[in-house]
């Protein structure tokens, strides 16, 4: 605990055998809870931890889920939402809990039956989490990336301060560019540009970062279940949490390589697959935080702009046809078209990104 908060850690791990003990072997003492979610490993990962729990002795404080809440005339939104949590199970991978005395280990073995990616490994280990209500739920790489020394830092904010995310930054420590792989530091950047204007959340620069902690509150306002199930798992978090206004912060750490991890993720796939599910999440976020939900003239200035953008095409089409294979002059009425509706697209692009900046200031700490 910290200052009387639950904290557990989420630990994916997909054919870790060879770091996973030194990762779950090496927490915090403040850490109530280790969730490892076994993504249906090839390997000996689940056995290790496995016998690694029958090693230790039970964990003081014994967690238990909420119990339905009786029924009054004042609290039919909370049963709604009790039976619903109990349903939302069915909406995850199969899975099976390996402890034999779940309530009172510190670390919990939840096996995945079908491998379903780290996103869906993440979402499961929330989902136990919420269930039992711990304040602030912590991820951790099961490939020993993480240093369990900056856990501390990541954390407090959210017990502390009540912020809803943390990220871990690696890009503003001095060694990113050293000791960073180049291909994935231009990749990060790339995805980070783009996940910035997906999500709204402006200033977050390392979006790519899987060491975090988030709040109970946090994680009941969004549906876990419906997390992006791969590599694009932590942008479209952040798309879900700006929609429901959450407040996040950056912490810098220190970026860790070549402790014996293998990566599994192919950066040159990972960017067309993930841009795409950015470009779809950040269409989401306009309809429905800026319309439905709350309007605000951005919605109507972003697609103003697209719109004007398209109409746009057919005309430097033309004028590209003219000048390249014709010696014809453009017409003026077609060169005047053309200029008035890129410039009006792009002035109402520009307005609509300065407003959406400013909206959103309020939830970057």
């Amino acid at each position: 605990m910290i200052n009387h908060a639950t904290v557990a850690v989420v630990v994916p791990a997909y054919n870790e055998e060879r770091q996973i003990l030194q990762v779950i072997s090496s927490m915090p003492d403040f850490v109530d809870r280790i969730v490892v979610i076994n993504d249906c490993s090839t390997d000996m990962t689940g056995f290790i931890v496995s016998d690694y729990i029958k090693q230790q002795t039970p964990s003081i404080e014994t967690l238990f889920t909420k119990d339905r809440p009786q029924k009054t005339k004042y609290n039919h939104a909370e049963i709604v939402l009790h039976e619903m949590a109990n349903k939302e199970l069915e909406y995850f991978i199969p899975s099976q809990i390996a402890n034999e005395n779940p309530q009172s280990d510190r670390i919990i073995l939840i096996n995945h039956l079908s491998n379903g990616g780290v996103g869906a490994a993440i979402a499961r280990g929330y989902k136990w989490c919420i269930d039992h209500h711990i304040d602030c739920t912590a991820v951790m790489a099961g490939d020993g990336q993480m240093d369990p020394s900056e856990l501390e830092s990541i954390c407090r904010p959210v017990i502390e301060d009540g912020i809803d995310y943390v990220k871990g930054n690696r890009l503003i420590h001095r060694s990113a560019w050293l000791v960073m792989p180049k291909m994935r530091y231009i990749g990060n950047a790339i995805l980070s540009i783009l996940t910035k204007i997906a999500s709204g959340y402006w200033h977050v620069s390392d979006t790519q970062c899987g060491f975090t902690a988030i709040s109970l509150k946090a994680l009941q306002a969004i549906k876990i279940h419906s997390i992006y199930r791969s590599y694009g798992m932590p942008n479209d978090l952040m798309v879900k949490l700006n929609i429901t206004f959450c407040t996040i912060k950056e912490v810098g750490i220190k970026p860790v390589y070549n402790v014996g991890e293998q990566s599994k993720m192919k950066v040159m796939k990972v960017i067309p697959t993930v841009s795409w599910l950015l470009l779809k999440s950040f269409f989401k976020r306009l309809w429905i935080k800026y319309l439905l939900k709350d309007f605000h003239p951005l919605f109507l200035l972003y697609h103003f702009s697209f719109v004007l953008g398209a109409v746009s095409i057919p005309y430097i089409i033309k004028i590209a046809r003219i000048v390249l294979f014709t010696q014809n002059n453009v017409s003026p009425l077609t060169m005047l078209a053309f200029v008035f509706l890129f410039i009006s697209a792009f002035q109402s692009l520009l307005f609509a990104m300065w407003m959406d900046m400013q909206d959103n200031e309020r939830l970057y700490k």
